[in-house]
């Protein structure tokens, strides 16, 4: 019931209306919030909100997964590459720099194999998160990557925490699939996917097992390698028969790190010592040891079509060319910004694809030809902006990457490392700079055109979760994890600042921002649910609500407010809303959950559960979504996935 403001009063379980208040209720806890004089007389929470009239449809990708995934990048008849990143499968053409989506995964995929028609391909996801709590289950999804069309789903139920090795058979048809599951037994299952029926399983290793391939001339063989082995597999109906490698006089490396097929049916692994061993077909014996291939490990090897071999070194970042004696005959180096080499894939003749840990894809071409052609973020993501009015937009995140991208060709304009964990990032309005907060207290203000580091502050030495200028210009207001908001005033367009304020009166963290438009207030959300209203030019706090209730928004990036409040659902706690973003034509507003989903709501979103159009593609928590200057696409980025992803607003 209502204890405030007698008058008209108006309640349902989650919400609340009285003369000129909603109250929302969240985990019990009461949020009050303005409702604007001209709306007080006719508005109703029973008011049916419509879908939005738009629609989101998934454009492109940023980035690749490479950092702790193998084997996962291939080219197709079709002329694209196929590879994964988050939850999505991304086929890229890189000649017509188009991208399709595979997005039948409802969590992080994790393996990637390609059947010898070329056309079928298998996917295995992790265990997953679902909204109500329930357990996602890991499994195998077999689709055609023509049409996109899933054509099985295998292993839901069966596996218990992620699998992370998929491959199909080569020799009878590419009639089989194996798995591995990364249980604690890393049980090695092989199934007839058509039938979707498993025919064989078997513990396989106490440890972590990298790789599991069929032998290319013996569909009953499977190798599979991983820490301190390398076990050949005999199928005989349903049982699997293991039989050890063994290393005999050679150095037993720490890992195995890869497997491939030489044309005659060797087997040739790749080891964390840097040598290259040749097990002859048939046998578990080493017949032919290249020691010292690679400083350090080698975590890719492929068999060219011409039956020359090119390995992959992690510690030396080289991609070297064997011959069919596997005497070296070239090696180029990739550059450390790129980070080691973790696939590779042969492209058009004379042509290779590069995958590497720090998440990119270089297409590279002996002697010297190495070109980044996906490039992304290696560790958590929260920072991005869009910039006022050119089809750009920055991002930065815990690698201590900033990034200034071009939506159009998709590539970054300038990366620049800084030297602390970015977490926010904010465009001046006349797009000269930009500001970057970390995770330390430090905030920087980049020249947007040079990427010149113009001025370095620090405030307290918690994460700076927010950097926002006013509409004018004037004011930056730098939002902490201290429980306070530092408010600079910005001379010289964006080159010189002045501390003029500090907002204190937030009993927790600092986690959403707005300016008013005539950048005289602004309006901030806590960690524990307040909503406060604070002077610019002074920082003082605006107690009396008379002043702050008619108040025109700039921007409705904080998520509780009059006009955002519809995104929660119902029961949600606090923090299932990472972030929220109006359109700048103001008739969308898009939010970013913990559950991996991008919805779209009209705007204003003031009515209760307000329904929304929901988008799947990141893995787990989508951490922050912008619109394009002119609204054209939205962008999201994902928190742990590390990936960007591109929205066309249709």
């Amino acid at each position: 019931e209502c204890t405030f403001n007698a008058g008209k009063t108006h309640c349902s379980p989650t919400t609340c209306v009285c003369d000129g208040y909603v109250r929302l209720f969240l985990r019990g806890r009461p949020v009050t919030m303005h409702v604007p004089d001209q709306q007080k007389e006719r508005y109703s929470l029973d008011q049916k909100v419509a879908l939005p009239d738009h629609k989101l449809k998934l454009q492109w990708v940023y980035g690749y997964r490479g950092r702790d995934c193998r084997s996962n990048l291939y080219l197709l008849p079709t002329g694209e590459i196929v590879y994964f990143n988050a939850s999505v499968v991304v086929l890229y053409n890189t000649e017509e720099q188009q991208q399709r989506h595979y997005l039948g995964h409802n969590d992080d995929v994790k393996c990637l194999s390609v059947h010898p028609d070329m056309v079928t391909i298998a996917t295995g996801q992790v265990a997953g998160n679902s909204k109500d709590g329930k357990l996602l289950a890991p499994h195998v999804r077999v689709w055609d990557s023509v049409s996109l069309n899933t054509l099985h789903v295998l292993g839901a139920g069966v596996f218990d925490r992620a699998v992370t090795c998929v491959a199909f058979s080569k020799s009878n048809g590419g009639t089989f699939l194996c798995a591995v599951d990364d249980a604690n037994d890393h049980i090695l299952s092989v199934w007839n996917w058509q039938k979707e029926k498993q025919l064989a399983e078997v513990k396989c290793s106490n440890d972590s097992v990298l790789a599991a391939v069929f032998h290319p001339m013996d569909t009953n063989l499977i190798v599979t390698c991983g820490k301190s082995h390398i076990n050949f597999w005999t199928m005989e109906g349903n049982t699997l028969t293991k039989r050890q490698g063994l290393f005999e006089k050679h150095e037993k490396p720490k890992y195995v790190l890869c497997v491939a097929f030489a044309e005659n049916g060797d087997a040739i692994t790749g080891d964390s010592s840097g040598n290259l061993y040749i097990w002859a077909k048939g046998g578990t014996r080493i017949s032919q040891v290249v020691s010292g291939a690679h400083e350090g490990g080698i975590f890719s090897v492929c068999v060219l079509k011409d039956g020359t071999v090119v390995s992959g070194g992690g510690k030396d970042r080289k991609v070297v060319l064997w011959d069919h004696s596997y005497r070296k005959k070239a090696e180029m180096e990739v550059a450390e910004s790129f980070g080691p080499v973790r696939a590779l894939a042969e492209g058009k003749p004379g042509e290779l694809f590069v995958g590497t840990t720090k998440n990119a894809i270089i297409r590279a071409a002996f002697p010297d030809t190495l070109t980044p052609i996906v490039q992304g973020h290696t560790d958590e993501l929260w920072g991005l902006d869009v910039h006022p009015t050119m089809e750009q937009f920055v991002t930065c995140s815990q690698d201590k990457q900033v990034h200034l991208w071009d939506a159009h060709s998709h590539q970054p304009l300038w990366s620049k490392t800084i030297e602390d964990p970015g977490r926010s990032a904010g465009f001046h309005p006349s797009g000269a700079v930009l500001a970057v907060g970390t995770m330390t207290g430090k905030w920087l203000v980049l020249d947007t055109d040079t990427r010149d580091l113009v001025s370095m502050h620090t405030d307290g030495n918690e994460i700076i979760s927010n950097v926002k200028y006013s509409p004018d210009g004037n004011f930056l207001a730098v939002a902490s994890h201290d429980n306070f908001v530092y408010i600079y005033a910005v001379t010289e367009n964006g080159r010189k600042y002045s501390r003029v304020g500090k907002c204190t009166g937030h009993s927790s963290f600092v986690t959403h921002v707005d300016w008013s438009t005539d950048s005289h207030y602004l309006v901030t959300n806590s960690g524990d649910y307040e909503i406060l209203f604070w002077e610019a030019s002074s920082g003082k706090h605006v107690t009396n609500t008379d002043t702050v209730r008619n108040l025109e928004w700039a921007t409705s990036s904080c998520t509780l407010s009059f006009n955002t409040f519809g995104i929660w659902p119902d029961g949600a706690d606090g923090t299932d809303v990472n972030a929220v973003c109006r359109s700048h034509d103001r008739s969308l507003l898009a939010s970013a959950d913990d559950f991996g989903k991008v919805h779209l709501f009209s705007f204003p979103c003031s009515q209760p559960r307000a329904p929304s159009h929901e988008y799947s593609g990141h893995s787990s928590h989508v951490t922050n979504v912008a619109f394009l200057h002119d609204d054209s696409c939205l962008l999201s980025a994902g928190g742990k996935d590390t990936s960007i992803l591109q929205w066309v607003v249709a």
